[in-house]
């Protein structure tokens, strides 16, 4: 239980400095609000490791302490509507058992930016927000990809380590859900 939450803690920790360094790196396109969403990559390792609640725990702890730290409230709202729909949506692909990493790391790129349409179009009641849909989703797509690709190449690595370094046979992924 110990290494379970001090694990957790950690993964707080990466999403949190992930979603800073994202901050610095400048991503600018003509469309306000495109991130490449480097976060995404701990929620996906939660998700993976431990299951749907501590992935939902590890995400908005990570938004709420981003918010308070760095944003405001509209960064704030926006955020949390995007990153609890797209945890919802990447659960849902998870426990399908039908998508791959790259794919549930897609979808959770794609309903992220669909939560902060929705939001924006009911909070503002400015249905302008539709228009950024084909955009948001064709980001959400590339940079959701780009997350899935990286993650499955980080777990196709450390798993070849694993194996070599302590001689295992089995085909035993680091993403593994403990069972504890």
């Amino acid at each position: 239980m110990k290494t379970k939450v001090t694990f957790l803690g950690l993964l707080i920790a990466a999403a949190m400095m992930l979603s800073y360094i994202e901050a610095l790196i400048p991503f600018y396109f003509a469309i306000p609000g495109i991130k490449l969403g480097l976060a995404n990559a701990a929620i996906l390792v939660t998700l993976y490791m431990y299951g749907w609640k501590e992935a939902f725990l590890v995400n908005v702890t990570r938004i709420l302490l981003m918010g308070v730290l760095f944003g405001n409230i509209y960064s704030f709202l926006f955020s949390i509507s995007g990153g609890i729909l797209s945890m919802a949506v990447m659960a849902t692909f998870l426990y399908s058992r039908k998508f791959s990493i790259l794919g549930v790391s897609v979808a959770g790129g794609i309903f992220h930016n669909i939560g902060q349409i929705i939001f924006g179009v009911i909070f503002f009641r400015i249905n302008e927000f539709l228009y950024y849909i084909p955009v948001l989703l064709l980001s959400g797509l590339i940079t959701g990809a780009l997350i899935g690709i990286l993650l499955f190449e980080i777990n196709r690595r450390v798993h070849f380590y694993r194996r070599e370094s302590t001689g295992e046979k089995q085909n035993d992924s680091v993403f593994k859900r403990e069972t504890n």
